[in-house]
């Protein structure tokens, strides 16, 4: 055989895949051919259709904005959003940003002249509300290096120390507060970018730190690889797709129906109110899975049938006739795929799976609507040619079934020893709660971090508020002190790598603190602590954000305790340091809360990481329930379900095993592939039925599946894996780890539906593969016998003649 050749049936004619609905004993086809007929009939009108809705759908496309709101990332519902709304209205805003730069000589005139310069700078940024540093307290920066009294300067120098100055008083630092963003009208992005201005030109070398900053930035990164790597895996796929067809013409076709689809979906999101979070950057590479998979097999079908000299438009009928029913139950997969990404009670996996089922149906309407056209379009390039060397293509997948049909057990105990080991890794993941960790080593934010958990001990920020006693209790202070005192000496927490025990919190502020530097030991009544308070508010700006009153709570005054650690720590030790804080603080105050950017980012990627499993449980339910009304067979959909979710899960066995942990990139690839990879098993299927209902014996049918299907599987995964390398250069991680992982999983898919899928095929049909032999068996003895027949009667007609 010819591997370049179309298998041949068992009657030695090729599959008539234009004409398969005609053949004897085949499904009814009525409905497709209809739809080939009138998709051909109509291409024009359905290409300037399809043209316009990308034409009409690319200025609203480019107003699409990011949803930077840190609490907009969790579910309206939650419950950790409470406490976290509550700081927010009781104490004017809690999106607090540290400057930080090194000065040897601070407390000197000089050292506190450039310090009160760069305060003063950064007081002025549109969109800050509060600085406080070493010179804006009751000893104003100039008085303070020549203090009367040392002992008060001394005490409140200490009060200071891991806030605006270091322990070693070489590290200055000023705590810039943000104003509510309901409050003002300045980007949140153009804040950042002028603090650091302002950093750079008055303390060269000094940094910018805090998770409002933090957020920017991974937005930034966000945003910059929307723009770059788009056009980079754009030319990256459109390069592998010249080398697999040899054909311009089919370069803009799949590119077309990707970026229509990618541009009436942002077009509906903006008309809907939706704005994208932190992992719909990766909306463009999802859509480039559906549209340029489907296509691929469209030009596979359109080439064999352009071969056997079909007219173009008949051969794109008989195309659409042959895929029409594959290519629409793999959409139904995808949806249930991306569906199950919506009962997520994080955010923007929520919002992700709405835009992606939007996606979905974009990318089947741009199919439907530009791939007839553009394909027919003038008699220029018509044709996909075949890639350089695919003989070594058509051999291989032709040497793979042979030896699927030859050595079945063999291939299933490699199959379970290979992948066996690896699932069990799972078991060990773990969430990535470092948010430093979604972003690379040599960049800003990440030195900045390092920098500021080197010199002020933590920059993690979080807050305990307690309620303040509505009556007189003049042991309310005391009360906050003896908190305070066992939060700094009984939170503990042991080092992930030395397992050393060490302190929790790296500082622990309130008003005790503030008025311990002035009166120490002050013992005021809870009637009289805001009146005490007033006019300390006024010589130090930050004692305001440490008392306040509720609006919504009947203005109950509340006290705010500032709370700092390390923010790169594990998830595990986060997890304890949350739960020992809670907990010491409802002993001293059971009305007392625990909440802030650190808690919200700790549980945000725990949320993910827990509803990973979830989603794909309800994502691989729907697609069984997909698949058994395709086709009509609890085996067969059971069995589509194996290849595609044993790759899913060897890969997170993988990420457990190496110690890699999950973050939002990772959290949603179980779900995700599960919902892309089974399109590949629908066509399998498909055409697997197709053949036999031609009158091809199982093992004829899997080695014509596989030079058809096969060879489009890996010409879509090849195009693909190559195109999301362009992934792999983002700044932010977790779109690198989206992108190998779901190339590792395509991969896997790819193999499984090539491997694993027939395997399990012919375990399914075996009492149909018995009889099939034993037909073969029984027509090859009756073929002996008729051909020794003629020599028998020879024989016995010389015996009679010589008798």
């Amino acid at each position: 055989m010819n591997h370049h050749e179309r298998p041949l049936n068992d009657t030695g004619n090729h599959p008539p895949h234009g004409h398969i609905e005609t053949g004897p004993g085949l499904p009814d086809h009525a409905a497709s051919g209809r739809l080939g007929g009138l998709l051909v009939a109509w291409r024009w009108p359905l290409m300037v259709v399809g043209l316009a809705a990308a034409a009409i759908s690319f200025w609203p496309a480019q107003q699409l904005a990011f949803d930077r709101s840190v609490e907009n990332m969790f579910a309206p519902d939650d419950p950790l959003l409470a406490p976290y709304h509550k700081l927010q209205r009781t104490f004017g805003g809690n999106e607090v940003a540290l400057a930080a730069y090194d000065d040897p000589q601070l407390l000197t005139q000089a050292g506190m002249d450039r310090l009160e310069e760069l305060t003063a700078a950064l007081e002025h940024v549109p969109g800050v509300s509060t600085v406080f540093s070493l010179t804006r307290s009751p000893l104003l920066g100039k008085q303070l290096i020549s203090w009367p009294v040392k002992s008060q300067r001394d005490a409140f120098i200490k009060v200071c120390e891991g806030y605006t100055v270091s322990a070693d008083h070489r590290t200055a630092a000023v705590i810039c507060v943000f104003a509510p963003e309901s409050e003002n009208s300045t980007p949140r992005t153009e804040t950042v970018d002028l603090l650091r201005e302002q950093i750079d030109k008055i303390a060269p070398g000094g940094v910018l730190t805090g998770e409002p900053v933090m957020v920017v930035d991974g937005f930034r990164y966000l945003d910059e690889d929307g723009q770059r790597l788009g056009v980079a895996s754009t030319f990256l796929l459109s390069l592998i797709i010249v080398l697999c067809f040899r054909s311009l013409r089919w370069v803009i076709v799949p590119m077309a129906v990707v970026y229509t689809a990618l541009l009436i979906t942002e077009a509906i999101l903006v008309a809907s109110g939706f704005r994208m979070s932190m992992v719909s950057s990766m909306l463009w590479a999802i859509l480039a899975v559906i549209g340029i998979a489907t296509v691929v097999h469209v030009v596979i079908g359109f080439r064999e049938l352009r071969g056997d000299g079909l007219l173009p438009p008949v051969a794109m009928r008989a195309t659409i006739v042959s895929l029409a029913g594959p290519v629409f139950w793999a959409c139904t997969t995808d949806l249930s795929g991306f569906g199950s990404l919506t009962v997520s009670r994080v955010g923007p996996v929520h919002d992700f799976g709405i835009m992606m089922s939007l996606g979905a149906m974009a990318t089947l309407a741009s199919i439907i609507l530009l791939v007839p056209g553009l394909s027919l379009f003038g008699r220029w390039d018509v044709d996909p040619h075949r890639a350089w060397g695919e003989q070594h293509l058509d051999l291989g997948l032709h040497r793979l079934s042979s030896l699927i049909e030859r050595r079945p057990k063999l291939l299933a105990l490699l199959v379970v020893a290979i992948t066996g080991p690896p699932v069990l890794g799972s078991w060990f993941l773990e969430a990535e709660s470092d948010f430093t960790k979604n972003f690379r080593r040599s960049s800003p934010i990440v030195g900045a971090y390092n920098f500021v958990e080197s010199k002020l001990g933590g920059a993690g920020v979080w807050d305990v508020i307690v309620p303040v006693p509505t009556t007189s209790d003049p042991d309310f202070l005391p009360h906050v002190r003896k908190l305070e005192d066992r939060l700094r000496s009984e939170v503990k927490i042991a080092d992930a790598e030395s397992g050393e025990v060490q302190p929790g919190l790296t500082k622990v502020l309130s008003v005790v603190d503030a008025l311990d530097g002035l009166v120490p030991g002050a013992k005021i009544d809870a009637n009289k602590l805001e009146a005490t308070l007033a006019p300390l508010k006024k010589q130090m700006p930050i004692v305001a954000l440490l008392d306040g009153r509720d609006p919504r709570d009947g203005n109950r005054q509340w006290l705010r305790i500032m709370l700092r650690s390390r923010e790169r720590q594990g998830s595990k030790q986060k997890e304890e340091l949350i739960r020992q804080v809670t907990d010491i603080s409802q002993q001293e105050f059971p009305e007392a809360q625990v909440t802030g950017f650190f808690v919200l980012l700790t549980r945000l990627i725990e949320s993910m990481l827990g509803d990973q499993w979830t989603t794909f449980v309800l994502s691989t339910s729907g697609i069984f329930l997909m698949m058994l009304a395709a086709f009509r067979s609890v085996q067969i959909a059971l069995i589509t379900l194996v290849p595609n979710a044993l790759p899913i899960m060897v890969v997170m066995g993988l990420l457990g095993w190496l110690g890699l942990k999950m973050n939002m990139g990772a959290a949603m690839i179980a779900a995700v592939s599960m919902g892309l990879a089974v399109d590949s098993s629908a066509h399998y299927i498909y055409a697997f039925r197709e053949y036999r209902a031609l009158g091809q014996s199982i093992p004829l049918a899997m080695r014509s599946v596989h030079q058809s299907v096969g060879r489009a599987v890996v010409f879509s995964t090849l195009a693909l894996i190559v195109g999301f390398t362009a992934l792999c250069v983002s700044q932010f991680i977790p779109t690198i780890y989206f992108g190998v992982l779901v190339s590792l999983a395509m991969i896997g898919g790819a193999g499984g539906n090539l491997v694993v899928l027939p395997l399990l095929l012919k375990f399914v049909l075996r009492k149909e593969l018995a009889a099939e032999r034993a037909a073969a068996g029984h027509a090859c003895d009756a073929a002996h016998v008729d051909a020794k027949a003629p020599h028998e009667a020879e024989r016995a007609v010389r015996t009679s003649t010589s008798r």
